[in-house]
């Protein structure tokens, strides 16, 4: 099921521990929310930065990261911060990580909207993949934060 929320903080969820974002397969985090994500989990970035530098970390890839108390997944959803963000690299993200949540029984993830940032992507085009994709994993809760704002 998605849930979405049109003002919030995926951080200050307090049902979740689980959260995905979008990245660049360039090894790049330095504005929006992968900034806040290099931020609170600086041995994550440093494990990503090191994947995309390697080549081990494309389009439509996902590294799921272990915090500890949870899961962050970054999504392959763009070459580089200089370009944009591509639908079919989402698509192939999502279906990845909710295969790999499913399979570890994960139940909710918290994310915001994927590639409609910085990746300059149209957030309606972006919700149709969304559903389309998690309508095959009722088990799993996708709660969606629109826009941003520290509550």
């Amino acid at each position: 099921m998605v849930t979405y929320l049109e003002f919030g903080n995926i951080f200050n969820l307090s049902v979740v521990k689980n959260y995905a974002h979008g990245c660049n397969c360039a090894g790049a985090m330095g504005k929006g929310i992968a900034l806040q994500f290099k931020e609170k989990y600086g041995q994550m970035y440093l494990e990503y930065k090191n994947l995309c530098k390697s080549g081990g970390f494309n389009l439509g890839d996902v590294f799921a990261y272990n915090y500890g108390e949870g899961t962050v997944f970054n999504l392959g959803t763009q070459k580089s911060w200089k370009t944009k963000a591509e639908l079919d690299a989402i698509e192939e993200s999502f279906q990845k990580m909710l295969l790999y949540a499913h399979q570890n029984r994960i139940d909710k993830i918290a994310l915001p909207k994927i590639g409609a940032g910085l990746g300059g992507l149209v957030w309606d085009d972006v919700k149709v993949i969304i559903n389309s994709v998690a309508k095959d994993y009722e088990d799993i809760d996708l709660i969606v934060v629109e826009n941003y704002r520290d509550i």
